[in-house]
């Protein structure tokens, strides 16, 4: 099957251009072993693993036969020399032979494919057992504090995501959808792996690393960062919100999605 994508200047398929913010992506998105270890459980005993959308590779466990498909050329490059190449494909046309792998997982991918229905039943079909996506879910990401202060970025977030019924319902068969707590020190940097430390999004090169900040101006950037300095300056965000920076984990919109045939 052959379906029709829009790739980038650096081969991406999809909505972003790794190329132009990739640079710094595994500096600051280091897979956290708390989160790998749901991972771990979804994908069970499966011996050969697809990863859609592998990026640098993060969640690569060694425990697996991995094969890796990244269309961005820009993130091809950042992948460890220990880790196999990862394939130039797009999750929307993948080649490989009908059920040829024991699992497969798509991991913060699956909001910039072209064609998500499309992409997840692509993955379905080249994959005997269960399919893990690890994604947020749209209804909750407002949900978090940085909405206060840079609502663009987050309703972004929410545009982006697929509903997770629709997820679901493109995989078929049997699915559940856990929460996945964010540990306090996590070193995976999304948006979230930053409630109890927002001083880390001040950062430009740890918010580049999060993709929503790239579909915002100039103009929101520089108005988030003027109203967080100043908040965390005279004490305002700690009155509201301090309470995170002791919390050891944050359940917010983070959620694992599993499909079984």
């Amino acid at each position: 099957m052959t379906i029709r994508t829009t790739r980038t200047q650096d081969g991406s398929a999809g909505d972003v251009d790794y190329g132009a913010i990739g640079s710094g992506y595994s500096s600051y998105r280091r897979p956290d072993e708390r989160i790998a270890r749901f991972l771990s459980e979804a994908l069970g005993d499966a011996r050969t693993v697809l990863n859609v959308g592998a990026g640098a590779g993060s969640y690569e466990s060694a425990a697996h036969a991995v094969t890796a498909v990244e269309p961005s050329r820009s993130m091809r490059a950042q992948r460890p020399a220990q880790l196999p190449p990862a394939i130039d494909a797009v999750a929307e046309d993948l080649p490989f032979a009908d059920g040829e792998f024991d699992a497969a997982m798509t991991l913060f991918s699956v909001h910039q494919w072209s064609d998500v229905r499309a992409g997840l039943r692509e993955v379905r079909r080249v994959t005997r057992g269960p399919v893990v996506v690890l994604t947020c879910d749209p209804a909750r990401v407002r949900d978090f504090w940085l909405y206060r202060y840079a609502p663009e970025v987050l309703d972004t977030e929410a545009r982006r995501y697929p509903d997770i019924g629709e997820l679901t319902a493109a995989l078929g068969g049997t699915g559940t959808v856990r929460t996945v707590p964010v540990p306090l020190d996590c070193t995976d940097g999304f948006n979230e792996a930053y409630y109890g430390r927002p001083e880390m999004l001040l950062d430009p090169a740890a918010r580049q690393a999060c993709s929503a900040w790239s579909f915002v101006d100039d103009a929101v950037r520089e108005r988030f960062d003027g109203t967080l300095r100043q908040d965390l300056e005279s004490g305002a965000w700690d009155e509201e919100y301090g309470h995170l920076r002791g919390q050891g984990a944050y359940e917010g919109s983070l959620v694992v999605v599993r499909a079984t045939p």
